[in-house]
């Protein structure tokens, strides 16, 4: 018993020491290639790199799919656009699954999301399907659908 509980110990402290940014933490998380590429495309890596603290609501791969082929093409060929959507799923702060509250929340992209919680948390009808994963500089919530600003 004493050994598992030193090994766990020690897998513990090496995870803490390895702590990860926001892009370091979903590019390992291997569900989240689509948005890497797309924080690439948008310009947006060194901004959640940053100091933060940024709450991500963080749309995976599926996610991603659930948009035809040739419209998210076209979104990922246009910077502007892109850096638009992309930042509509960040909010300054950090926000953790036991304090968000329904209503409307301001995000980095300059409008509202709107956060439900009856029969779980929604935003902008995006279901959250994991929550807490904690980054260096923030939290990053997963999504089931890309959300787009009004």
């Amino acid at each position: 018993m004493k050994k598992i509980l030193a090994v766990s110990v020690l897998s513990f402290a090496a995870m803490a020491a390895q702590s990860k940014d926001i892009v370091d933490t979903a590019v390992g998380a291997g569900t989240f290639n689509t948005l890497a590429k797309a924080l690439t495309a948008a310009g947006l890596v060194d901004t959640l790199k940053g100091p933060g603290p940024f709450t991500v609501f963080a749309p995976t791969d599926e996610a991603f799919a659930k948009i035809p082929k040739a419209q998210l093409d076209a979104l990922l060929a246009d910077k502007a656009k892109l850096s638009a959507v992309l930042t509509y799923h960040v909010v300054s702060g950090k926000v953790m699954a036991k304090d968000v509250k329904a209503g409307k929340v301001k995000t980095v992209q300059g409008s509202d999301l709107t956060v439900a919680t009856a029969g779980g948390v929604m935003v902008d009808g995006a279901r959250v399907t994991a929550t807490d994963i904690i980054a260096d500089n923030g939290v990053i919530h997963v999504i089931d659908s890309v959300v787009l600003p009004r």
